[in-house]
Protein backbone atom coordinates (compact mmCIF):
# COMPACT_ATOMS: atom_id res chain seq x y z
CA UNK A 1 0.00 0.00 0.00
CA UNK A 2 1.06 3.37 -1.01
CA UNK A 3 1.59 6.06 1.59
CA UNK A 4 -0.36 9.46 1.41
CA UNK A 5 1.27 12.22 -0.40
CA UNK A 6 2.65 14.79 1.71
CA UNK A 7 0.35 17.92 2.72
CA UNK A 8 1.44 21.09 0.49
CA UNK A 9 1.81 22.16 3.89
CA UNK A 10 3.98 20.35 5.83
CA UNK A 11 7.52 21.87 7.08
CA UNK A 12 8.87 18.84 8.46
CA UNK A 13 12.65 18.64 7.87
CA UNK A 14 12.75 22.85 7.48
CA UNK A 15 13.96 25.13 9.90
CA UNK A 16 12.83 28.25 10.18
CA UNK A 17 14.11 31.45 11.57
CA UNK A 18 12.28 33.91 12.82
CA UNK A 19 13.18 37.71 14.41
CA UNK A 20 11.30 39.19 17.40
CA UNK A 21 10.10 35.65 18.31
CA UNK A 22 9.44 36.19 22.01
CA UNK A 23 5.18 37.77 21.88
CA UNK A 24 2.77 38.81 19.84
CA UNK A 25 2.92 38.21 15.72
CA UNK A 26 6.57 36.34 15.93
CA UNK A 27 5.21 33.97 18.61
CA UNK A 28 2.06 33.18 17.14
CA UNK A 29 4.07 32.40 13.78
CA UNK A 30 6.80 30.75 15.37
CA UNK A 31 4.47 27.90 17.17
CA UNK A 32 2.43 27.43 13.61
CA UNK A 33 5.66 26.94 11.92
CA UNK A 34 6.33 24.54 14.71
CA UNK A 35 2.75 23.22 14.38
CA UNK A 36 3.39 22.58 10.44
CA UNK A 37 7.01 20.86 11.56
CA UNK A 38 9.86 22.67 11.21
CA UNK A 39 12.36 23.15 13.46
CA UNK A 40 13.13 26.51 14.88
CA UNK A 41 15.66 29.67 15.65
CA UNK A 42 13.61 31.95 18.06
CA UNK A 43 15.56 35.51 17.85
CA UNK A 44 14.66 38.45 20.41
CA UNK A 45 16.54 41.30 21.91
CA UNK A 46 14.62 40.61 25.18
CA UNK A 47 14.87 37.71 27.45
CA UNK A 48 11.35 36.74 27.15
CA UNK A 49 11.73 33.36 24.79
CA UNK A 50 11.56 30.38 27.28
CA UNK A 51 7.60 29.92 27.13
CA UNK A 52 7.52 30.18 23.64
CA UNK A 53 10.47 27.58 22.48
CA UNK A 54 9.07 25.36 25.66
CA UNK A 55 5.70 25.16 23.80
CA UNK A 56 7.21 24.69 20.32
CA UNK A 57 9.55 21.67 21.74
CA UNK A 58 6.05 20.38 23.10
CA UNK A 59 4.60 20.37 19.50
CA UNK A 60 8.31 18.29 18.30
CA UNK A 61 10.03 20.77 16.93
CA UNK A 62 14.21 21.33 17.68
CA UNK A 63 14.72 24.97 18.95
CA UNK A 64 17.54 26.94 19.43
CA UNK A 65 17.48 30.52 21.28
CA UNK A 66 19.15 33.33 20.28
CA UNK A 67 18.86 36.89 21.92
CA UNK A 68 20.52 39.76 19.59
CA UNK A 69 19.53 43.36 19.52
CA UNK A 70 18.43 44.09 15.58
CA UNK A 71 19.11 48.00 16.62
CA UNK A 72 23.40 47.51 17.39
CA UNK A 73 23.91 47.61 14.04
CA UNK A 74 27.51 45.82 14.19
CA UNK A 75 26.86 43.20 16.62
CA UNK A 76 23.76 42.64 14.34
CA UNK A 77 25.80 42.54 11.15
CA UNK A 78 28.45 39.91 13.30
CA UNK A 79 25.91 37.71 14.86
CA UNK A 80 23.47 37.21 11.41
CA UNK A 81 26.61 35.87 9.33
CA UNK A 82 27.66 33.67 12.52
CA UNK A 83 24.15 32.37 12.88
CA UNK A 84 23.48 31.57 9.37
CA UNK A 85 27.14 30.12 8.78
CA UNK A 86 26.28 27.78 11.29
CA UNK A 87 22.73 26.77 10.80
CA UNK A 88 21.24 25.87 7.10
CA UNK A 89 18.53 28.21 7.53
CA UNK A 90 15.40 27.44 4.79
CA UNK A 91 12.25 29.73 6.04
CA UNK A 92 13.14 33.35 7.69
CA UNK A 93 10.65 35.04 8.93
CA UNK A 94 11.64 39.34 9.30
CA UNK A 95 9.31 40.06 11.92
CA UNK A 96 10.98 42.32 14.43
CA UNK A 97 9.89 45.46 14.06
CA UNK A 98 9.73 49.10 16.40
CA UNK A 99 6.96 51.48 16.17
CA UNK A 100 7.34 55.49 17.19
CA UNK A 101 4.97 57.86 17.68
CA UNK A 102 4.54 61.71 17.76
CA UNK A 103 3.17 64.33 15.40
CA UNK A 104 5.96 64.39 12.54
CA UNK A 105 6.64 68.14 13.12
CA UNK A 106 7.98 67.26 16.00
CA UNK A 107 9.24 63.80 15.55
CA UNK A 108 12.69 63.41 16.66
CA UNK A 109 15.62 62.23 14.53
CA UNK A 110 16.35 59.87 17.09
CA UNK A 111 13.05 58.08 16.48
CA UNK A 112 13.45 58.23 12.70
CA UNK A 113 16.28 56.69 12.85
CA UNK A 114 15.95 54.17 15.48
CA UNK A 115 12.84 52.85 13.74
CA UNK A 116 14.23 52.79 10.28
CA UNK A 117 17.51 50.59 11.36
CA UNK A 118 15.72 47.92 12.73
CA UNK A 119 12.43 47.94 10.36
CA UNK A 120 14.42 48.46 7.31
CA UNK A 121 18.37 48.06 7.57
CA UNK A 122 18.27 44.82 9.64
CA UNK A 123 15.28 43.41 7.74
CA UNK A 124 17.42 43.77 4.63
CA UNK A 125 20.69 42.65 6.26
CA UNK A 126 18.80 39.27 7.35
CA UNK A 127 17.52 39.16 3.80
CA UNK A 128 21.01 39.76 2.21
CA UNK A 129 22.65 37.09 4.45
CA UNK A 130 20.03 34.19 4.25
CA UNK A 131 19.13 34.95 0.85
CA UNK A 132 22.45 34.55 -0.48
CA UNK A 133 23.01 31.42 0.86
CA UNK A 134 19.21 30.20 -0.24
CA UNK A 135 20.70 31.48 -3.89
CA UNK A 136 23.76 29.15 -3.69
CA UNK A 137 21.40 26.00 -2.38
CA UNK A 138 18.60 26.71 -5.05
CA UNK A 139 16.02 27.15 -2.64
CA UNK A 140 14.05 29.29 0.21
CA UNK A 141 11.57 30.66 1.87
CA UNK A 142 11.53 34.61 2.96
CA UNK A 143 8.69 35.74 4.53
CA UNK A 144 8.95 39.84 5.74
CA UNK A 145 6.51 41.21 8.09
CA UNK A 146 4.60 44.52 6.49
CA UNK A 147 2.04 46.47 7.78
CA UNK A 148 -1.92 48.14 6.89
CA UNK A 149 0.61 51.35 6.22
CA UNK A 150 2.77 49.30 3.60
CA UNK A 151 -0.22 50.67 1.78
CA UNK A 152 -1.72 53.76 3.68
CA UNK A 153 -0.17 56.60 5.37
CA UNK A 154 -1.36 56.18 9.29
CA UNK A 155 -1.25 58.90 11.54
CA UNK A 156 1.52 59.80 14.06
CA UNK A 157 3.66 57.07 12.73
CA UNK A 158 6.14 58.66 9.94
CA UNK A 159 9.14 56.57 10.34
CA UNK A 160 6.99 53.55 10.70
CA UNK A 161 5.32 54.28 7.37
CA UNK A 162 8.18 54.90 5.64
CA UNK A 163 9.77 51.48 6.86
CA UNK A 164 6.74 49.53 5.81
CA UNK A 165 6.60 50.74 2.62
CA UNK A 166 9.88 50.29 2.02
CA UNK A 167 9.89 46.89 2.92
CA UNK A 168 6.90 45.91 1.11
CA UNK A 169 9.16 47.34 -1.65
CA UNK A 170 12.45 45.52 -0.84
CA UNK A 171 10.49 42.29 -0.73
CA UNK A 172 9.12 42.90 -4.31
CA UNK A 173 13.14 43.87 -5.39
CA UNK A 174 14.25 40.79 -4.16
CA UNK A 175 11.75 38.39 -5.76
CA UNK A 176 12.77 40.05 -9.06
CA UNK A 177 16.07 38.65 -8.31
CA UNK A 178 15.87 35.32 -6.83
CA UNK A 179 12.56 33.57 -7.56
CA UNK A 180 14.65 31.87 -10.62
CA UNK A 181 16.59 31.22 -7.97
CA UNK A 182 14.54 29.27 -5.87
CA UNK A 183 14.20 31.50 -3.83
CA UNK A 184 10.24 32.79 -2.71
CA UNK A 185 10.29 36.12 -0.91
CA UNK A 186 7.07 37.48 -0.28
CA UNK A 187 5.10 39.15 2.91
CA UNK A 188 2.28 39.89 4.98
CA UNK A 189 0.75 42.85 5.74
CA UNK A 190 -1.06 42.16 9.17
CA UNK A 191 -4.32 44.49 10.11
CA UNK A 192 -4.71 45.70 13.50
CA UNK A 193 -4.17 43.11 15.52
CA UNK A 194 -4.11 42.97 19.65
CA UNK A 195 -0.47 43.21 20.62
CA UNK A 196 1.38 45.34 23.00
CA UNK A 197 2.34 47.62 19.22
CA UNK A 198 -1.39 48.45 18.94
CA UNK A 199 -1.93 48.78 23.41
CA UNK A 200 -1.74 52.52 22.73
CA UNK A 201 -4.81 52.65 19.84
CA UNK A 202 -7.02 50.05 21.96
CA UNK A 203 -6.67 52.12 25.10
CA UNK A 204 -8.04 55.38 23.44
CA UNK A 205 -11.84 54.58 23.04
CA UNK A 206 -12.36 57.15 20.35
CA UNK A 207 -9.87 55.97 17.91
CA UNK A 208 -10.66 52.04 18.69
CA UNK A 209 -13.81 52.11 17.79
CA UNK A 210 -13.04 53.88 14.38
CA UNK A 211 -10.64 51.47 13.61
CA UNK A 212 -13.17 48.56 14.30
CA UNK A 213 -15.89 50.63 12.28
CA UNK A 214 -13.92 50.25 9.28
CA UNK A 215 -12.75 46.69 9.63
CA UNK A 216 -15.86 44.50 7.90
CA UNK A 217 -14.76 40.93 10.28
CA UNK A 218 -15.93 43.20 13.15
CA UNK A 219 -12.85 42.62 15.68
CA UNK A 220 -9.28 42.66 15.91
CA UNK A 221 -7.40 40.34 14.90
CA UNK A 222 -5.51 37.82 17.28
CA UNK A 223 -1.66 36.96 16.56
CA UNK A 224 -2.95 33.78 15.63
CA UNK A 225 -4.89 35.03 12.44
CA UNK A 226 -1.33 35.81 10.70
CA UNK A 227 0.02 32.36 11.66
CA UNK A 228 -1.74 30.68 8.67
CA UNK A 229 -0.64 32.99 6.08
CA UNK A 230 3.01 32.42 7.20
CA UNK A 231 2.83 28.61 7.30
CA UNK A 232 1.33 28.99 3.45
CA UNK A 233 3.74 31.36 2.59
CA UNK A 234 7.00 29.27 4.00
CA UNK A 235 5.40 25.89 2.49
CA UNK A 236 5.70 24.28 -0.53
CA UNK A 237 2.15 25.63 -1.32
CA UNK A 238 3.25 28.73 -2.04
CA UNK A 239 5.99 27.55 -4.69
CA UNK A 240 4.59 29.86 -7.10
CA UNK A 241 4.27 33.18 -4.87
CA UNK A 242 6.60 35.31 -5.41
CA UNK A 243 6.70 39.11 -4.67
CA UNK A 244 3.33 39.18 -3.00
CA UNK A 245 2.42 41.23 0.01
CA UNK A 246 -0.64 39.06 1.50
CA UNK A 247 -2.95 41.40 3.30
CA UNK A 248 -4.69 39.96 6.79
CA UNK A 249 -6.74 42.52 7.63
CA UNK A 250 -10.21 41.53 8.53
CA UNK A 251 -11.30 43.00 5.23
CA UNK A 252 -9.96 46.36 6.12
CA UNK A 253 -8.25 47.03 2.81
CA UNK A 254 -11.44 46.10 0.92
CA UNK A 255 -13.64 49.42 2.64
Amino acid sequence: MSSAPASPFSLDGRLALVTGAGSGIGRAIALGLAAAGADLILLSERDNLGPVAAEARSAGAAVTTELLDLADRPARQAAVEDLLDAHAVDVLVNNAGLIRRAPAAEFSDADWYDVIEVNLHAAFELCRAAGRRMVDRGSGKIVNVASMLSFQGGLLVPSYTASKHALAGLTRALANEWAARGVNVNAIAPGYVATATTAALRSDPARSAEILDRIPAGRWADPEDVAGAAVFLASPAADYVHGHVLAVDGGWLAR
